[in-house]
Order: structure tokens, then sequence, then C-alpha cells
């Protein structure tokens, strides 16, 4: 039996919501060992001048307590 714990990382990109997700996992691998998975809960976009300006993302990260 494994002990999992969930943390909850808000990131952006200014290029799309696949590459926030990537920034969210990046940084927390930074300071967390043993990642399982990711979800994206949910996925917002700053608006500026009439356009898209960045993608953001709420992920939610599993990994495993040793």
């Amino acid at each position: 039996m494994s002990v999992m714990k969930v943390i909850e990382i808000m990131a952006d990109s200014d290029k799309s919501w696949e590459d926030a997700t990537k920034n969210a996992v990046s940084h927390a691998a930074k300071s967390i060992k043993h990642i399982k998975s990711a979800f994206v809960q949910s996925q917002s976009v700053v608006v500026k001048d009439g356009g898209v300006s960045s993608f953001r993302v709420n992920v939610k990260i599993t990994f495993e307590v040793k």
C-alpha cells in the first residue's frame, strides 16, 4: 500500500494550456519527488486588448509519500 498526497498548483504560459501544465509539473518537481500524476482541474485565459495574452491552469499534483 502506498501513501499519496495531492497538492494544488496554479500555473500560466503565454503559449498554451499544455505548456502551462508542463510548467506546473516542472515547478512542482523542483521540490517534490515521486510525482505520479497531474490532473488539470480548470483552465482559463487572460484577455488583453481583445486577445488572449496568457493561458492559466489549476493542476492537482499527486505524489507518493515515502
